[in-house]
């Protein structure tokens, strides 16, 4: 499936900025799975510095610097981007969650993709013993490690109520399975803090959603908006699959993963410093739709 990614960001100042230096993680790459035809990022007041670069999982970082006064600040992303669909293998073939916890332990690999990186806590995931016993009833005894992650998905879409304005940015995985409602963010940080509680490699995975689909197909959760689901390393044969728990699904051709990291924080898609007094207010608009044979392609970065 090949789409057209558009996301625009904009930042509402309580009174005007007079210099601001952000970190963007906002432009996708290549991966297993997903190709990236082109890509244009575009920012207004336009920066008087810019520099590439990315992060140790591969992610794509975007430095600015505005010196420029300005009361909004408006970030648009475009880009096209094709995505594989996922064959998943028979749960009943995959190796038990006791043997992929060996496995990692096991592993002597610590490059970007090695699950070691992503099995202890971290900063905005601890491994609540609350979650682990949750996460334990889908993980009994010789259960395939494909059959317990997607039963445990489910689980957690049952038993969260999917409610905006619940919870922040910055609510932790226990507050939000205290309150048993949160958006997307916060069921993937409870996958996480489960799994990782067991001992399974678990990543954060931030991107976007199919956003037009037809009658026949059912709404998604998180879609129009930046969107957050979970990879889980199931042994060394099958290696990372997708499991988006507010949407109790495997992560296929309707996500495009834009970053991946420990969890949010480090995937954050905007962070930074502002010189100014007050609050602000931002505001993010997303659509990802199926591209037409006969569209043509996008503009390269641009700042």
């Amino acid at each position: 499936m090949i789409y057209d990614v558009r996301q625009v960001t904009t930042c509402i100042y309580a009174s005007a900025v007079s210099h601001a230096h952000h970190v963007l993680r906002l432009t996708p790459v290549n991966r297993d799975g997903q190709r990236v035809h082109v890509s244009s990022l575009q920012i207004e007041p336009r920066p008087v510095k810019a520099r590439e670069g990315q992060d140790f999982f591969g992610n794509k970082l975007t430095s600015v610097a505005i010196s420029e006064a300005h009361e909004t600040l408006a970030v648009k992303v475009s880009a096209r981007i094709a995505v594989d669909s996922v064959v998943l293998p028979d749960p009943a073939t995959a190796p038990s969650w006791e043997r992929v916890r060996e496995e990692v332990f096991a592993a002597s690999d610590i490059g970007p993709q090695s699950p070691v990186h992503f099995m202890f806590p971290s900063r905005m995931v601890s491994l609540d013993p609350e979650i682990r016993d949750y996460a334990r009833a889908s993980f009994t005894r010789g259960r395939s490690v494909l059959a317990a992650a997607l039963d445990l998905t489910h689980r957690i879409k049952t038993d969260m109520a999917y409610e905006i304005g619940a919870t922040t940015v910055t609510t932790t995985a226990p507050m939000s399975f205290a309150l048993r409602r949160g958006v997307c963010q916060d069921f993937a940080h409870i996958m996480i803090s489960g799994l990782r509680g067991l001992g399974l490699p678990a990543s954060y995975v931030s991107g976007y959603l199919r956003t037009t689909r037809t009658p026949e197909q059912t709404e998604l959760q998180g879609a129009d908006a930046m969107h957050a689901w979970v990879q889980v390393w199931c042994g060394h044969d099958i290696g990372w699959i997708g499991f988006d728990p507010t949407n109790d699904m495997i992560a296929s051709d309707d996500h495009v993963t834009l970053a991946i990291g420990r969890d949010y924080s480090d995937v954050a898609p905007m962070d930074g410093v502002i010189v100014a007094a007050g609050g602000q207010r931002i505001t993010v608009s997303v659509s990802v739709t199926p591209v037409q044979a006969s569209s043509t392609l996008l503009p390269q970065n641009t700042f």
